[in-house]
Parts: C-alpha cells; structure tokens; sequence
C-alpha cells in the first residue's frame, strides 16, 4: 500500500472517529444550550461511545462478508446523517439522537483498519496499522482543537455541520480512489460473522489485550472526558478555543507513537505494551497537576497519548496476525471492550470531578491505568506477533465457519 492511500485511510478515521469525540471541549456550552445539567454532561460523550459499542456488535462483523470498500463509503454517509442531526438538534433528545446514529456508524474506523491490514503485505501490516490508527487519534485530539475553535467562532452546532461535510467529501474520494476488497474464498455469512466473535473470549491473547484496552480507554476517557470542566472553572477559566488547544499536546505524544507498529513488526509488541502501561500510570502523576500548573499537565498529557498509542497499535498487530482470516471481526471484538471503558471514563469523569476535584477524577484515572498493567503483568508475557499461537485444526475452523485454508 503506497503512501497517499495510507493517509486517505488514516484520515477517514480521524474525522469518523471525532463525531464521537468533538463535543469533548464543548461540554459546558452544548450541555448548557440543551438544558442537560452539569453533573450529566458526560452523558453527551458516553451516548456516543454506546451507540459506537453496539456498532462494534452488529456492523463491524459485515467486514468479513462485504466488500470493506462499500461499507467504508456507506457508513460515512450515514456517520454524515447522524452529525447532520445533531447540528440541527432543537432539543435535547435529538442531539442525543444524532449523536448516537454518528457513534454507530463510526465503528467505520474498525472496517478501515481491517481493510488497510488485509491490503497490506504482512511484514508491512504492523507499519500500516501504525499509520491508520494514528489517524485515530488525530481525530480525537486533533479534533478537540478545531471544535474548539469552530465552538468559540460560530458555536457548538459549526462543529457537528463541519463533521457532516468532511464524511461525505471522504466518501467520494473512498468511492474513487480505493481498490475494491478482493478476499479469495468464500467469505463468512453474517450470522457466522457474528456467532464467531464468541469463539474469541475464550481465548487467553484476546481476552488479555481487550482487558487491557477497556481499563486503558477508561483512563484515556476519564482524561479527555473530564478535563474541560476544571480548565473552564477557577483559576484558569479558559476559552473552548483555548481547551481545544490541549489537544496538540495529546496529538504530540500520540504521533510520537508512530513507531509502535514498526516495533511490533520487529517482534516487540508484548514487552513494549508493559513499558508503555508504566507510563501511563506515572504520567497521571504530573495530570494531577493541574490545578497547579498547566506545564505539568501538558507533560502528563504527552506521555499519556504516547503510552495510550503503542499500546493500542501493538494490541491489534498481534490480534490482526493470530486471526488473519478475520481482520474485522476480531478488530471489532477487541474495540467492543475499547467501547465500554471508553463510555466508563466519561460517564464517571465528570460525576468523580463534581465530589471530590480534579484531585478525584486523577485518582480514577490512575487507578484505570493500574488495572491495565496488572491486566498485562497477570495474564502473562505472550511472545510479540503471536509467535506461540498454535493454528487452529481444520475440524475446529469448520466449527466456528472459517476456511480451512
């Protein structure tokens, strides 16, 4: 896969994956404007995450049955729709409505990912991967500073009009530039598709890596969740503008990451995962910081992003080569786990801030980033790459529906 197809991709992510993020900087104006009370405002962030988690279940396993390309086209015109919506919301029931169709249908990251993986030549998967996904988290930090921005200019409803012509500007190109998904064999029925995602729990590498991302997607969303509340209060009282501008510290720390797939390639997935969840704990030390000082939350704010990328890139190398034959609905049954920790951190960022401070919300979200290490260290040291993962028989593929080849 060339360079300027790899970027497509990683941008189709990053806009698909902000309409779940973008009201992050804009909580307290949007809350306010649809008469949604402080202490609920999370709740703006997590219908998004839940409507993305049941995306998760029942759109991604279509990637292993459809032609990726279409999908990837068909659910930005409808990620399109549920931004268009929210725009336009009189009320309080239709935002969330419109927030919710554009978190389901953003799941159209996971298909892209699966997409760009099965495309790529294997010793290049891990560096493809890294690329794709780094357009993830451009568009959740990267998009906080352009809602910001667009919030304090034109308003909060700019943000989610912006998003609605982005998804379908992308669309076209989706439609004009890829290469249909061409995949040898018969493919899975969808019903299979789906019943084959139990298969996966039982198993100790996926069962481990989605235990890892739900606690560290807990701490991730417990951070960006959470942190416009105290940065709009006293002392700092800063602008959306000003908030969204955090974001490039996040996105900073993130693209600092792009190596991780490259590491992973290089068979270094399992070790780096557990340097990387260190970190994460120790950078919360310096985002408890903040109402202190804004240098040591930035600082905090890198390292976490950093941490938060290698892990998640170096989990889905190894999940994408253990089940190759699967791509999506692997990718899927992994995100479903990033999903609920995601929607945990913002439902109990904002509760945890209004008890006990910043100070509170902090000790939630170290405490997250400590699970996900004792998640690493309890569930073993896996060889990088899957290397001990033996291949299935073919009386147990025929089982769960696969090919035998």
């Amino acid at each position: 896969m060339n360079g300027w197809r790899r970027a497509l991709l990683a941008t189709v992510c990053g806009v698909a994956v902000s309409g779940v993020y973008a009201a992050q900087p804009v909580l307290e104006p949007m809350g306010r404007a649809l008469g949604v009370p402080p202490d609920l405002a999370g709740w703006i962030v997590a219908t998004g995450q839940i409507g993305y988690l049941a995306g998760l279940v029942l759109l991604v396993p279509l990637g292993d049955v459809a032609d990726r390309r279409r999908l990837i086209a068909v659910h930005l015109a409808l990620v399109a729709a549920g931004a268009t919506l929210t725009a336009a919301a009189p009320a309080a029931w239709a935002a969330f409505a419109g927030l919710a169709v554009a978190g389901v249908f953003a799941v159209v990251v996971q298909t892209t990912v699966a997409y760009a993986a099965s495309i790529s030549p294997p010793a290049a998967r891990g560096r493809t991967i890294g690329v794709v996904t780094s357009g993830v988290v451009a568009g959740i930090l990267g998009g906080r500073v352009v809602a910001g921005t667009l919030a304090e200019v034109w308003g909060w409803r700019s943000v989610y009009a912006v998003l609605a012509v982005s998804s379908l500007g992308l669309m076209a190109l989706v439609l004009a530039a890829l290469p249909a998904d061409e995949r040898p064999g018969r493919p899975l029925g969808y019903a299979r598709a789906v019943g084959s995602l139990r298969g996966l729990f039982g198993q100790r590498l996926f069962l481990t890596r989605g235990l890892i991302a739900f606690f560290l997607f807990a701490s991730f969303g417990t951070l960006w969740s959470g942190l416009s509340l105290p940065l709009s209060g006293a002392p700092w009282r800063l602008g959306e503008s000003q908030i969204g501008l955090l974001g490039l510290a996040g996105l900073a720390g993130a693209l600092g990451a792009a190596r991780a797939g490259r590491w992973a390639d290089a068979g270094r997935a399992t070790p780096v995962t557990g340097l990387a969840l260190a970190l994460l704990v120790l950078a919360w030390a310096a985002i408890a910081q903040l109402p202190w000082s804004l240098w040591l939350l930035v600082a905090g704010i890198v390292l976490l992003d950093l941490a938060v990328q290698v892990v998640h890139v170096s989990s889905q190398h190894l999940l994408t080569t253990a089940h190759p034959e699967r791509a999506a609905g692997v990718i899927g049954g992994y995100m479903v786990f990033y999903s609920l920790g995601s929607a945990l951190g913002a439902a109990t960022s904002s509760a945890a801030f209004a008890a006990h401070g910043w100070t509170g919300a902090s000790l939630l979200g170290a405490g997250f980033a400590a699970c996900a290490l004792a998640v690493w260290v309890a569930g073993g040291r896996l060889p990088a790459g899957g290397a001990n993962l033996r291949p299935e028989s073919p009386r147990a593929r025929s089982r769960r529906g696969l090919p035998l080849t």
